[in-house]
């Protein structure tokens, strides 16, 4: 893909990996087994999900990533240049492509191990550097770099105009030591990110607990008012979302609590669901309506997360985290049948 001459209003920084996914009888106990009825493969990677979802979505986006230079590289290349997703800032190295194996039982639970160091050994160029100063939205997963995450954190609190930052603390704190944002770093997102997302493993790892977690947020949303950088708490910003998969949702905006419930759909796959949601999030509250002042459109709680969660929803219906991605007409008739 011919690079582009500037950022594209969002840019993802994350993996863009090849799940080898396996239908199993059950997610075996320790010192237990289960049998694949079926082995096959499909796209994924956290920040390859969000992109492409946001792309269906019909949002013009990029990633920011490596793979390397295998099959699985290849393949995912192959595959995002099907997209419409800008994969010009995807590197390539000499080292063992990011890859997950799925395991997913017949209720669409999942356990997922990652292999392959070419992400874990992302580096940013200059480029890579002006290109998120430059755009309007990053996103950041969990599971990106250390050195990456303090990267574009440095780039955003020290851009003129700093772009709006979400983050998602994608898995558990020691799932991601040596390979992902560490615990420090965390904690400069959740003082300076415009969206904050952990899922209730990556919450009870980092806070202790649920309600350890909407404590420390809230807490944290309130010291941030007035600091010069972050949109005030006055007017419900920043926000964060503690999700609990089917049991819903935790908001947690300028420091107050709102539950939500997940819609009720049959879950077929539950693979890329986060994943999907903080692309509805960040569709509906933060990229705007795209116009000359994308960030001062962005729609209320309540419309934002019952956007995002239909996107989770409907995306369960279907196999493997990319599948099922919804464009934005069928969220809306999702919706529409709803009554909302």
């Amino acid at each position: 893909m011919v690079p582009v001459t500037g950022p594209p209003p969002v840019l993802a920084v994350g993996a863009a990996a090849i799940d080898e996914w396996y239908a199993v009888s059950n997610l075996p106990e320790p010192d237990g087994g289960a049998f694949a009825s079926e082995v096959t493969s499909a796209f994924g990677g956290v920040g390859a999900n969000v992109s492409v979802a946001l792309d269906r979505l019909g949002r013009d986006v990029g990633l920011v990533s490596r793979v390397g230079d295998d099959e699985y590289g290849e393949r995912a290349r192959e595959y995002l240049a099907d997209t419409g997703v800008d994969a010009s800032r995807v590197s390539v190295g000499d080292d063992p492509s990011t890859r997950s194996v799925i395991l997913s039982d017949p209720a669409g639970e999942r356990a997922i191990v990652t292999a392959g160091e070419s992400f874990r050994r992302l580096q940013l160029d200059e480029a890579d550097r002006e290109a998120l100063a430059a755009t309007e939205t990053v996103f950041v997963t969990g599971y990106a770099p250390d050195a990456v995450s303090r990267t574009v954190l440095d780039v955003v609190e020290s851009a003129a105009d700093p772009p709006a930052l979400a983050f998602d603390l994608s898995g558990s704190v020691e799932e991601l030591v040596g390979r992902g944002t560490e615990p420090e770093t965390i904690h400069r997102y959740l003082h300076t990110a415009d969206l904050f997302v952990a899922d209730d493993v990556a919450a009870a790892a980092y806070f202790g607990g649920a309600e350890a977690a909407r404590e420390h947020v809230a807490a944290a949303q309130r010291a941030r008012e007035g600091d010069g950088r972050s949109p005030s708490t006055r007017d419900g910003w920043p926000r964060a979302v503690l999700t609990h998969g089917a049991d819903g949702m935790t908001v947690v905006a300028a420091g107050a609590v709102t539950e939500f419930d997940a819609f009720d759909v049959d879950v077929v796959d539950a693979t890329g669901a986060g994943d999907s949601f903080v692309a509805g999030l960040i569709d509906r509250w933060i990229a705007g309506d795209g116009g000359d002042g994308p960030r001062r459109e962005r729609v209320g709680v309540a419309d934002g997360v019952r956007f995002a969660a239909a996107v989770a929803a409907i995306n369960c219906t279907s196999r493997f985290a990319q599948t099922g991605l919804p464009a934005r007409g069928e969220v809306e008739a999702f919706l529409a049948e709803r009554g909302l």
